[in-house]
């Protein structure tokens, strides 16, 4: 899902910001706002909340949002930094590169693309400076939307009126979508571990935190594909934008995956169970009477299934977590699918935020260096533009 952090400065058009988050929540935007003091002179947090369904922030200095940084972590999660309104002022403070409140030091701080949309007075707009200021902002990027003319909140007439919502969304949404080479792409990932179960309280399961799978849903939603996340059982939260199907077993994994074909792609990640339980008891097992064995049975290769099935996905990924002969493993998995990314889990990968893996495909193998499973999803889904588009 895009993510687009809206600052609203102080303009009588800042009530027109709250339609536009309406039209970008309807577009399945994330909105987050930062509400300036002058903003919040026009309308109130509250209302911004209601629309966006996240927080809004105001303060720089509050103790709560800048014991985690809050002006960089806003300025940098966003995908693209909209100003709407835009007043004369903030325009000014862009330009000099101030930072004594919440939005001018997230603007200093920020990587993203900006958007600005003004709305001022004509004089205001027209005089010199603002003009110098606009000037500068256009040379270092920044995307102007309007200002219009027409009548103003004044009773003047010329050219200072905001941009009409609906227009500034459509600007909001060419921005955002032009990185968005995997729009129209269906992808399905596999997550985290499977549970099977021996009792009602009781199953075989493994280490599997699902946050790689997690992560890899992420980057794909931000390069605009629609996703199926389908999840063994995890303590992280649903990324937004992405239909997320909960399972518990490896025969649920696969029958929820062969359901939800054709896929364009398909990134297999989680540890599914390689046996299961003969049977699973309908009661719970007293210990008192001991459990001399427990007879297993092999569960079905979802991966494999999905090589020879006749809607296979165009590009096929699976996992290879091993603890030794890695990338010989690696290989030898290959025939199922077109690629396949390998790890060492011996060192403490499994609910690690840290990751080493190998890329292993028909043409070769690629090692990657210690990063994040952040970073790993961010340049698996990079290659795969490359392949796919």
């Amino acid at each position: 899902m895009a993510f687009v952090l809206l600052i609203i400065s102080g303009s009588i058009a800042a009530y027109k910001s709250l339609e536009l988050i309406r039209l970008l929540r309807r577009e399945n935007v994330r909105v987050r706002v930062i509400l300036t003091k002058g903003g919040a002179q026009f309308i109130t947090p509250l209302s911004c909340a209601a629309l966006s369904g996240e927080s809004v922030y105001s303060d720089l200095f509050s103790l709560t949002e800048e014991t985690e940084m809050g002006h960089i972590r806003l300025a940098r999660e966003a995908d693209l930094i909209v100003v709407a309104p835009a007043s004369a002022d903030l325009i000014a403070r862009t330009a000099q590169g101030r930072a004594d409140d919440l939005a001018s030091a997230t603007l200093l701080t920020t990587t993203a693309p900006l958007l600005m949309a003004p709305a001022m007075n004509v004089e205001m707009w027209k005089h010199p400076a603002t003009q110098a200021n606009v000037a500068l902002l256009n040379e270092r990027g920044v995307i102007f939307v309007g200002p219009e003319e027409g009548e103003l909140a004044c009773g003047e007439i010329g050219f200072g009126k905001l941009t009409e919502p609906p227009l500034i969304c459509e600007a909001i949404l060419k921005k955002l979508f032009a990185d968005r080479p995997l729009k129209g792409v269906k992808a399905l990932v596999t997550a985290g571990p499977t549970h099977e179960p021996i009792d009602p309280v009781r199953y075989l399961a493994n280490a599997s935190s699902g946050k790689q799978g997690y992560a890899i849903t992420e980057a794909l939603l931000q390069k605009g594909a629609e996703v199926t996340l389908i999840t063994g059982p995890t303590s992280l939260a649903p990324p937004k934008g992405a239909k997320v199907i909960p399972i518990q077993t490896a025969e649920e994994l696969r029958n929820a995956v062969e359901s939800h074909l054709p896929m364009d792609l398909a990134i297999c990640t989680a540890a599914v169970a390689d046996w299961r339980p003969e049977t699973s008891s309908l009661q719970k097992l007293k210990k008192g009477k001991g459990l001399s064995s427990l007879p297993l049975t092999s569960n079905s290769d979802t991966l494999a299934s999905l090589a020879t099935h006749k809607m296979r996905p165009r590009l096929l990924i699976g996992f290879a977590a091993e603890t030794e002969n890695v990338l010989e493993n690696a290989k030898a998995k290959l025939s199922k699918c077109d690629w396949i990314i390998a790890n060492d889990v011996s060192q403490g990968i499994f609910g690690s935020d840290k990751t080493q893996v190998h890329l292993v495909t028909p043409q070769g193998c690629e090692t990657w260096p210690p990063s994040s499973k952040k970073e790993v999803a961010i340049k698996l889904v990079s290659y795969i533009v490359g392949e796919l588009k």
